[in-house]
């Protein structure tokens, strides 16, 4: 059995998907192989479209808000835009030699633009290849109406009304969540995590900002040590080496532990009572499987705003806002005993720790059922 996973570059979260996908993949012995769709087609347009994505959310969040905003308002009765006619007219085309020469028996793509492109290629092989799309966020993002797969992977069932008003069918959804790295579905006791992690065992914030090290975190930071209880501080910066070093040289009431980009987030989720995230899928994903209560901050307009609207009308999480800051957010948090253990429950409710095993069977089930087509 051969897979074939495409991805495109926009942030990370889309390429780690790919990652855990593979490695769990070939634990099972299944062969697999994952590709950026643009830096196939040509490492110019990959590094295009990635730089524009970051300089847009980072540089002009609001820009890209609206814009994100007005393709989902746009009208979705007429399929194939003029963007998914470029994907497939002039883009997709390169993409057939390859599917055709590695001869797949599954495609899964973990953004909506490679699929748009696998759903060209797949109607000009028709070779029988399954086709998977992995839906990011807690949001059906624009455009997957326009990229016709076997099965979509939704990142909760309570995201299934959402699918089929898009008009993908029931039988076409597979809610078994994001993908994760299997690490977040195993869990080791709080104090064992804080020992572990050269930390007091006392109440412990996670503070994150992505990769990238998104949002004003030192601020953001600063006003978090103005909170009148005892607790200590994780902070993680990503690769932004800049705000690390500002931070480092920041003085707090607080103890701080900060961190650049770390391969132990796993553990830092065990070690905590709650999490400060930029609300990107995976992240979010790893939180909700670590059962870790969140408080949502600096979201890229778009498809993180979807993210805290769905975290929120759900009972997971706060989110901070100029009017509502950080320190205001933990003091309700560890002050109401009610709404903390509502959102404990809550976050575990919405938890999928067992969605890159479950994803993988249900690749294998599709591996089965196409050999069973072959011979007959």
């Amino acid at each position: 059995m051969k897979v074939l996973i495409f991805t495109v570059t926009t942030g990370q979260g889309h390429n780690q998907v790919a990652n855990v996908l593979c490695d769990a993949l070939s634990e099972k012995d299944i062969e697999s192989v994952s590709i950026d769709a643009f830096e196939y087609i040509t490492p110019v347009l990959k590094d295009t479209i990635n730089r524009g994505y970051l300089v847009s959310t980072k540089r002009l969040p609001k820009v890209y808000g609206k814009g994100y905003r007005l393709v989902e308002k746009r009208d979705t009765e007429s399929h194939d835009s003029m963007f998914a006619k470029f994907l497939n007219g002039i883009l997709a085309r390169k993409l057939v030699k390859f599917v055709e020469d590695y001869k797949p028996d599954v495609i899964v793509c973990t953004h909506v633009f490679a699929a748009i492109m696998v759903s060209y290629v797949a109607n000009k092989l028709d070779a029988g290849i399954r086709t998977v799309g992995i839906v990011t966020d807690f949001t059906m993002h624009p455009y997957w109406e326009e990229a016709p797969m076997d099965y979509y992977v939704l990142a909760s069932e309570l995201l299934c009304n959402q699918a089929k008003k898009k008009g993908i069918s029931e039988d076409e959804i597979v809610p078994t969540g994001i993908p994760i790295n299997p690490r977040f579905a195993k869990k080791t006791d709080k104090q064992e995590a804080r020992k572990i992690l050269g930390l007091e065992d006392k109440t412990t914030i996670l503070v994150m900002s992505g990769s990238m090290g998104y949002g004003k975190i030192g601020s953001m930071i600063k006003k978090l040590d103005e909170a009148d209880f005892d607790f200590q501080i994780l902070s993680v910066c990503g690769y932004n080496e800049r705000l690390k070093k500002r931070i480092d040289k920041m003085e707090f009431e607080h103890k701080i532990f900060n961190y650049g980009y770390s391969d132990q987030i796993h553990m830092f989720m065990d070690a905590a009572d709650c999490i400060v995230t930029k609300p990107g899928g995976l992240t979010t994903s790893e939180a909700l499987a670590k059962g870790l209560p969140m408080i949502m901050a600096n979201p890229i307009p778009g498809q993180e705003d979807r993210n805290v609207e769905f975290l929120l009308n759900n009972g997971a999480a706060f989110k901070i806002s100029s009017t509502f800051p950080i320190d205001e957010a933990l003091f309700q948090m560890f002050s109401n005993e009610v709404r903390l253990r509502n959102m404990s429950e809550m976050v575990k409710s919405l938890g999928k720790p067992q969605a890159t095993k479950d994803f993988v069977d249900f690749v294998i089930k599709l591996g089965i059922e196409k050999g069973d087509e072959d011979e007959a």
